[in-house]
């Protein structure tokens, strides 16, 4: 069978989450004979391999395919590796793509021109409990909830792709070699930036990224990721993935890797007075953003020197 995109979801112990996500998949616009469904079990214990081939078993544009080796970088590219299609379009497992999802996406790779290397689009939030006072629209990108814009638009250096809703072209993926295994979510750790990276390698070579707002998913927010610790170490491990996203980048020295670091105690120190922040509660939407500011600078410190493992 050839397809004209390929769909793939990675997904690690979220079977009832997944369910939806093939589910609208499977009620796409696009023409079935045009597009096919690859679910990549990236080590999961419960029950994602039954549902996907049992209960989805009737599909036939869909394949189940399981990776061992934990990570999600890992998973995307083997994904896009065993995809048959032209143009490869990701859904987070806990997703919920909009019937026109995939025939926007080809619609725009098709349509704009220069080609983009990257396309995607809006992510709205399904909040599964109601959102708490001290979460701040600045906390809001780090739960994958993403508007630029009302009207398709060209990326600008700020704006990036979300990695719940993103697609890219095949070759695209292959001159790039995909997405960097050091990088992205693996097991509980919470690396990312492997996205941020495929980005800057579309920059560096002439590609833009494009944004279609009615590329739109809905994605899940649980109650378990709405509490003030999951920020912290979300943005703690934003400042470790900041550093590897750096040095793999650029070969630093070790007396760069040095000053950076000094670079961050110093901003520690600046603000000692503030410290009691690390681990003081608080409602204030302010206040969290400055404490978990001060966690990712921490994180960013070990990340430089090579201390987080």
């Amino acid at each position: 069978m050839t397809s004209q995109i390929s769909a793939v979801i990675c997904t690690f112990n979220r079977d009832s989450y997944l369910r939806k996500a093939i589910q609208s998949l499977v009620e796409q616009t696009l023409d079935v004979s045009r597009y096919e469904i690859i679910v990549v079990d990236n080590r999961s214990t419960d029950d994602t391999k039954r549902v996907v081939t049992e209960e989805f078993s009737h599909l036939s544009n869909l394949r189940y395919l399981y990776e061992p080796i934990q990570g999600l970088s890992q998973a995307r590219n083997t994904g896009w590796q065993n995809s048959l299609g032209e143009y490869i379009a990701y859904l987070d497992d806990d997703a919920i793509a909009v019937p026109q999802w995939l025939e926007k996406i080809i619609e725009v790779f098709e349509t704009v021109q220069p080609q983009p290397g990257g396309v995607g689009g809006k992510v709205e939030a399904i909040w599964e409990v109601p959102r708490p006072p001290w979460l701040s629209d600045k906390l809001l990108a780090h739960l994958t909830v993403v508007d630029w814009s009302d009207q398709p638009i060209t990326l600008n250096k700020k704006q990036f792709l979300a990695g719940a809703n993103m697609a890219f072209s095949r070759h695209i993926l292959e001159k790039t070699q995909g997405f960097r295994v050091e990088l992205g979510r693996k097991g509980n750790r919470l690396l990312s930036n492997e996205d941020l990276l495929l980005r800057n390698q579309l920059d560096e070579m002439g590609y833009s990224c494009f944004y279609h707002p009615e590329i739109s998913v809905r994605h899940h927010i649980p109650k378990s990721r709405l509490n003030q610790s999951y920020f912290i170490n979300r943005l703690y491990w934003q400042g470790v993935s900041n550093a590897i996203l750096l040095t793999s980048q650029d070969s630093l020295s070790r007396s760069k890797r040095l000053q950076l670091a000094k670079n961050s105690i110093a901003k520690l120190w600046r603000d000692r007075r503030n410290l009691p922040l690390l681990t003081a509660s608080t409602n204030e939407p302010e206040v969290l953003w400055a404490k978990c500011l001060k966690y990712f600078e921490i994180g960013y410190m070990l990340g430089i020197l090579g201390l987080v493992k």
